[in-house]
Formats: structure tokens, sequence, C-alpha cells
């Protein structure tokens, strides 16, 4: 049975709903095999020709498992970090099948765009996965996606300049070359903080504890990082300055994730270095720095129409043999316990670094709904620090400011 592909090129929610209106419905032919329509979402580089076209490729083998489904594959474009947001604003105009970020469940789960996975499903995603990352896609006891990366940050450094030892601390580092740091960032300037005992909604799904950015253990890290912003060797990362130093050699080390991989290895070959988080050093003692981490995963519409096959898919683009397929053509770390086990994949610098930042040097990003107040008062404190607002004569009211706008109902 030939099974069809339908490319869709999205520019909005309104041209998906237009092409969902003209492409074939369900039903059956006259041989008996059922008819169906799956409209799966992803980013660009996942159904790119350069990239190997992973989401097709993955998809058409998904179709010859199945002869007894004959199955037209509609693609969209659909990056995983908005993918949440515009199913949850309107699932019947949306995929059945999407790849998103898990720090957007509370948009599906609110507006109940999620199909919980189960019974056989659930057992098959349970057996393959740590418990840490099934935790990432789980509210109470509801799994709403089938994780297929972990998703984190972690260093980059040129071992030329560096030894082993020296990027265990990242002030020591700044004795010997040139670190860049996404400053003002709000996903990553938060490493500081937490690593110094802040805390944010308990355990990350308690929204009633709030955010604790606040007292002597929060100042002591905005005066730690107002000394770092003005150190001669230390660059705000922004705008691909980060990569550009990298390539002209005025930067030696910058904090990313495995997107950005393959240009680094491409500008240092055989020096690239990876590792997990450095310490800093906080007022004579060594603080572990640590990072948001969280995973992508794939999801299923509440709303499809074909909700077994759309289950299936889902598992099956989880599966150890797709993300092997990512792995292979994008450097898309896997989870599956399985791959981590296999001897090759194991000894991956990248996938050594992604995971024991994941495992030791992060905290679970919190996905409650409050968490979407915490990251312009943490990006307007890594700018003032960055144009001088906010200095040592005013970091105890600048932080105490940071910490109440994390914990309100909003900022204007």
């Amino acid at each position: 049975m030939r099974k069809r592909a339908v490319a869709v090129l999205m520019t909005g929610i309104m041209t998906l709903g237009l092409a969902a209106t003209c492409l074939t419905g369900c039903g059956s032919g006259g041989d008996g095999v059922e008819k169906v329509r799956l409209m799966v979402w992803s980013p660009t580089a996942d159904q790119s020709k350069d990239n190997g076209e992973w989401l097709q490729t993955c998809c058409e083998a998904f179709a010859d498992e199945h002869p007894e489904w004959d199955i037209d594959f509609v693609y969209g474009i659909m990056d995983e970090a908005s993918a949440s947001s515009q199913v949850g604003q309107d699932p019947d105009a949306s995929a059945d099948v999407f790849l998103y970020s898990n720090d957007g469940i509370a948009w599906l789960t609110d507006s109940k765009a999620a199909a919980k996975f189960g019974g056989k499903y659930r057992e098959e995603i349970e057996e393959t996965n740590s418990p840490e990352i099934l935790k990432s896609l789980m509210l109470g006891d509801d799994l709403y996606g089938v994780p297929y990366t972990t998703n984190t940050w972690y260093m980059f450094y040129d071992k030329s300049v560096f030894s082993e030892e020296d990027v265990k601390n990242l002030d020591t580092m700044l004795e010997k070359g040139v670190v860049s740091f996404p400053f003002t960032n709000s996903w990553y300037l938060p490493a500081f903080y937490v690593g110094n005992g802040c805390t944010l909604f308990g355990d990350g799904t308690d929204e009633a504890a709030g955010v604790d950015f606040s007292g002597e253990k929060a100042v002591e890290v905005t005066d730690y990082l107002i000394d770092l912003e003005s150190n001669p060797n230390f660059r705000i990362d922004q705008d691909g300055s980060g990569i550009a130093g990298m390539r002209d050699g005025s930067i030696n080390a910058m904090f990313t994730g495995s997107w950005d991989a393959n240009a680094i290895k491409e500008i240092l070959g055989d020096n690239m270095g990876v590792t997990s988080l450095p310490s800093f050093t906080l007022n004579g003692e060594e603080v572990q720095m640590k990072a948001y981490a969280g995973s992508k995963a794939v999801g299923v519409n509440s709303h499809s129409k074909y909700m077994e096959q759309a289950v299936a898919l889902a598992v099956y683009l989880g599966s150890a043999d797709c993300q092997r397929l990512h792995y292979e053509l994008q450097n898309v770390i896997p989870c599956n316990t399985e791959l981590l086990a296999d001897p090759q994949i194991s000894a991956d610098e990248l996938v050594i670094a992604q995971n024991d930042t994941f495992n030791y040097t992060s905290i679970l990003q919190p996905f409650v709904t409050q968490m979407n107040n915490c990251w312009t008062p943490v990006e307007n404190l890594g700018k003032g620090i960055r144009n001088g607002s906010v200095t040592h004569d005013n970091a105890q009211e600048q932080t105490e400011a940071m910490n109440d706008a994390m914990n309100s109902d909003g900022i204007s």
C-alpha cells in the first residue's frame, strides 16, 4: 500500500486550518485498509533535505510497519518552543502529533489539549527512560509525552588553552583565557543563583512555594556577577558573538548546547572540549553552577481524530531507532536507556557532557504557570549589570526587586 506524504509550509495557524479542510478525511479503502490522515509538526531541521529528512524518513518507516493503515502524512513546520502554545490555543486546527519542549506542558494541560499516555505505550516509555526524564513530562501521575532528548546547556572550550583541571572552575579559567557567557539570557543566568541555594517553586512543581531569590545568598551572587562582567577576560555572548569569537580566536570557551556542537567542532577540530558546568568561587568557597534542564518530547493532540494511530506514531518517533537516526543526522543527544548503553554513543564527549549536566549539575526547569513571570526580571538584572545601573552599592535593592517581580502576578 503506497503511503502519501503532503508537505505543508506553515505561515500560521490560519494557513494550517485552511490546509486541513483541503485534505482527504477518514474512511476505508475498498480493500478494507483504513485511510488515515496524520498531521505532524516538527522544527525545520527535522524535515530539511540537508539534514537527511529525519521526520519524513521515520514516518515512512512507521507506515511500512503498519500496512493496515493507508496514511497520508501532512508535515508542518513548528519549533518545539512554540508547539505547545499553538496546540493549546487551537487544538482543532493543530497537528495530531507534535514535537515540543517540556516547559510547555502547562499550556497543553490547562487547555486539555494533550493526550495522556497509558497502558502498553506507557509501559514501553517507562522501560526505556530514566525516572528523572519521565518526571519532566509528568503532572501528578499523568505522562504527557514520549521523550527523545534531554534539553540543557553546558560548556565548550579550546583544549589548547584550558586543561581538564582548569575547566572545573570558572575563575581559574578566567586567569588563563577568555570566556563568553549569555549573561542577559534568563535561561542561563539563574545557574549562579540556583548554585548558591536559591530556589524556584520548591522542587519546581509547587507553585504555592514561590521563588526564593532573596536574602544574602542571592545578593552574594549579584555582587559576584558584577565583578564577573567587569573581568577583562569575560565576554557577554549575545547575537552569535560567542561563536564568532571562537572562530576568530578572541574567545576560548562558551556556554551553549548540542545545537552549536557542529559549528564549534568545525572551528576547533580536535581541540574541541566539552564538559558539564564548572563551579565558581564565591567568598572563597566552591559553588557549583546549576543549569535549567528539561526534555523535548513527542506529544499527541487530545483532539486527534486518529488517536490510535497518533499515539502509536508518537511512541515510534521516540523509539531507539528514531533517536539513533536523530543523533546520527543532527547530533540530537538520545535519552533512550538502551542507546545510552551503546559503547559508541556512551563514549561521545557530547553525550557525556549533556547527560552529566542533566543528572548532576542542573535542576528540573519548573513548568508551573507562575514560571512565566520569572524570565523578564532575571533578564533585566543581567542587562542592568551590563549597562552599569546595577552596582555593588545597590546590589541588595536590585536583587530584592528581581525577587519581588519573579513572585508577582506579572510585570509591566
